[in-house]
């Protein structure tokens, strides 16, 4: 063979790797997986923005809705930047052996994100942002226990900080390879991460912050229900992005996921509305609402892993338990998390993911779910889903109170008496929610 045919096929050789290398590559991104997911990630955005935003406003007085409307337009845009500069980064970096605790910051402003970076079989930058999403609404659930009364400056550096010293740690304890999920714990869209660090975050800004001007003795009613039944509409419809998107696949997974979110949802809003029913001689649109959303937090840990059945159970627990925790919360224990942050999702979220440990198994026949872990009992699994249940517990109370200290020693966190009384839209953006 000459050198010039040599060369030649040489060369021939070196454009067909060229050419297959990247398809080679290509294949490991799986399209249908990567829709999906930039499909949820879309829907749980519009859980915040605006479904959260419409469920919180029309809770809250007239004098405050534009407040809270803002707040949590505002925790949107402070959680994308934090989660762009380090959220992501410490939720999900790569510290080796020792990462149990906490990530890193080698992905600060994820600079290791490329246009062909992957995570899984998906983008990785479709991945962050789906996580960006959860970042957003689980520091916004917060204001709903606070609304009324809090400084907006102060509730942005709660925010930012909160997301970082809690949010980011707890996320990497569950699902960044930390060490709750090394353990084995079962939480499969945030009951632990979402939920609880939210709901329990609430309870302490609510005790540290203090009841509201009038409470428990003066009535403080929703001043537009429709608006609320709007937004928890958008609520309903984009938990099935938060909850079958945890799959991160177009799968059976996914499937199950959202068959299970929707039945939970149906089922603790008619639980909810029975207890209404048996208490006072009928139901209410606030009552219906209130118990839908208690059914898609329970039903949120545990949705990847169990069926229909148990779905069913977890739905009608959800309806009863948080109604009740709502009414003990505010009327024996007098405490005003104004919007029922805590007995909802903070409730929710333990009752679901005590119930993950219990209805993923196997054995249960019509409620069972998809299995254990090899080497995993019923016995075992609930004692892991306690055991992140009360680390989650006692970490997010004791740093969310310093937070608040921290917070209210820099700016104060409440408005004085008569700015309360003023209401927060005018003191705090000279303008009004309804100009009528």
């Amino acid at each position: 063979m000459s050198f010039h045919l040599y060369v030649l096929r040489h060369r021939f050789l070196l454009y067909l790797v060229a050419l297959i290398a990247p398809t080679a590559a290509a294949s490991n991104l799986n399209e249908a997986n990567t829709s999906w997911i930039l499909t949820s990630t879309a829907l749980v955005l519009f859980m915040t923005i605006p479904g959260l935003s419409l469920f919180y406003g029309g809770l809250v007085r007239s004098k405050n809705v534009l407040s809270v409307l803002v707040q949590c337009f505002s925790v949107c845009c402070l959680a994308s930047l934090l989660w762009l500069i380090v959220g992501y980064s410490l939720a999900f970096g790569d510290g080796g052996s020792s990462n149990w605790l906490i990530g890193n910051f080698d992905n600060f402003l994820m600079n290791k994100i490329t246009e062909d970076s992957l995570s899984g079989d998906i983008p990785e930058s479709v991945f962050a942002m789906f996580q960006m999403t959860f970042a957003i609404i689980t520091p916004a659930l917060i204001v709903g226990a606070f609304a009324e009364r809090m400084r907006f400056s102060a509730m942005m550096l709660f925010s930012g900080l909160w997301l970082i010293t809690v949010y980011a740690p707890v996320t990497h304890w569950v699902w960044g390879g930390g060490w709750l999920g090394d353990l084995g714990l079962l939480d499969f869209a945030g009951g632990t991460v979402v939920h609880m660090t939210a709901g329990v975050g609430a309870l302490v800004a609510a005790l540290v912050i203090g009841n509201r001007t009038g409470f428990p003795n003066q009535a403080m009613p929703p001043h537009n229900l429709t608006m609320s039944i709007t937004g928890a509409g958008m609520l309903w419809v984009g938990w099935f992005g938060f909850n079958a998107g945890s799959a991160l696949a177009a799968n059976g997974d996914a499937g199950m996921a959202m068959l299970v979110t929707h039945i939970s949802a149906a089922a603790g809003a008619l639980a909810w509305m029975a207890m209404e029913w048996l208490k006072f001689g009928k139901p209410s649109a606030l009552g219906a609402i209130t118990g839908m959303v208690a059914g898609l937090g329970t039903i949120t840990p545990a949705s990847g892993f169990v069926g229909p059945g148990g779905a069913l159970v977890i739905g009608l627990s959800a309806g009863i338990v948080c109604y009740y925790a709502t009414q003990a919360i505010k009327q024996k224990f007098l405490i005003d998390d104004s919007l029922d942050v805590f007995p909802v999702h903070g409730v929710g979220g333990m009752l679901g993911t005590l119930f993950a440990g219990i209805f993923a198994s196997d054995q249960l026949g019509m409620f069972s779910g998809q299995g254990y872990s090899e080497g995993m009992t019923m016995s075992s699994q609930v004692l892991v889903q306690l055991t992140g249940i009360s680390a989650t517990f006692v970490y997010t109370a004791v740093v969310s109170w310093i937070l608040l200290k921290l917070v209210d020693n820099l700016l104060g966190l409440r408005v004085d008496e008569e700015e309360e009384t003023s209401g927060l839209d005018v003191l705090e953006y000279s303008e009004r929610g309804y100009d009528i």
